[in-house]
């Protein structure tokens, strides 16, 4: 048996080759839902898509993070700065850590998958994330859930 050296491409680790953290979350697309990449990161990354909880934690972070230094994320922070075949990128380069999120869909396996990497910058970058860390792929696979529900259908 020959042996392959695994292979895993990704927008996310094409911006960030040795990222400091990284993660990938999968959900599966729903019935008939659509399969652009873009649609999904947007749809994703809503705060109005947000469950509940995720949106406090946002909020909390903008109220916390000038503590230690670090700025208050722009409204725009989520926003898809490129795509390429079957995923979308967020990219955020900023004071403390950049951050990409490639969000993929695979259209022939219904699911759709959120990859993440980060560089931590500095003091300031470790002691964020060192909060953020734990709680990284609960808020990623919330947020999937979220969007993958089921959308009643209108009477």
């Amino acid at each position: 048996m020959t042996e392959q050296a695994p292979c895993f491409h990704s927008l996310a680790l094409r911006k960030i080759p040795t990222p400091d953290y990284a993660d990938v979350c999968l959900a599966v697309l729903p019935q008939g839902a659509g399969t652009d990449p873009t649609e999904w990161a947007e749809r994703l990354f809503a705060v109005e898509s947000m469950p509940r909880w995720v949106a406090g934690a946002m909020g909390l972070r903008q109220a916390l993070v000038p503590l230690i230094g670090v700025p208050k994320a722009p409204l725009d922070t989520f926003r898809v700065t490129e795509q390429s075949g079957e995923e979308a990128l967020i990219f955020v380069r900023d004071k403390h850590l950049d951050f990409a999120a490639a969000v993929g869909v695979d259209p022939v396996g219904r699911l759709i998958r959120v990859t993440t990497a980060v560089v931590l910058k500095g003091w300031r970058g470790k002691l964020y994330f060192s909060l953020v860390r734990p709680v990284h792929p609960i808020v990623v696979n919330s947020m999937l859930k979220k969007a993958t529900r089921p959308q009643p259908t209108p009477r």
